[in-house]
């Protein structure tokens, strides 16, 4: 009997690890955590060893970021306030980050922005996506917010 009692609550506590680590997260449920300090510090390490070789280690982008390639593809943009990044809706930042912008846009559409989810977890990419937000000043901050309020409503 407590071999039984033992082995269900092992089972009970792997349904729940599991449903929290492997539950899939929809673009439409996706909100940044800027002010999490855990979350950005986690960002921001995921951010160095993934993503700074392209969009530059203090976000600034490629140089030249808005030419055309040889290949006509686009140079990598920054995420600080110069580029377009707060443009976006969270959830469109974060489908980009996981499928990659050739996927996301579609139409044939070529792009050097590899997909990310075979490489990060969601939770991840939303810590990522929360340290690039954690270093816009408020005002850009606000004009995000207000994005992300216009596609609650509208769509994106």
């Amino acid at each position: 009997m407590r071999i039984n009692r033992h082995i269900l609550a092992i089972f009970t506590l792997l349904g729940t690890v599991s449903m929290v680590d492997i539950r899939p997260i929809f673009a439409a449920d996706i909100s940044l955590r800027p002010t999490n300090t855990i979350a950005v510090n986690a960002g921001k390490s995921i951010y160095a060893d993934h993503c700074a070789s392209c969009h530059g280690e203090n976000l600034e982008g490629q140089p030249n970021w808005r030419d055309t390639l040889p290949s006509g593809r686009m140079l990598a943009p920054p995420h600080d306030k110069t580029g377009h990044t707060w443009h976006h809706s969270d959830g469109l930042l974060f489908e980009v980050t996981k499928l990659g912008t050739s996927k996301v846009v579609g139409g044939g559409y070529q792009s050097d922005m590899p997909a990310f989810e075979e490489v990060l977890t969601d939770h991840q990419i939303i810590d990522v996506l929360s340290f690039i937000k954690s270093t816009w000043s408020m005002e850009f901050r606000r004009l995000h917010d207000s994005v992300n309020e216009r596609v609650k409503l509208y769509g994106e």
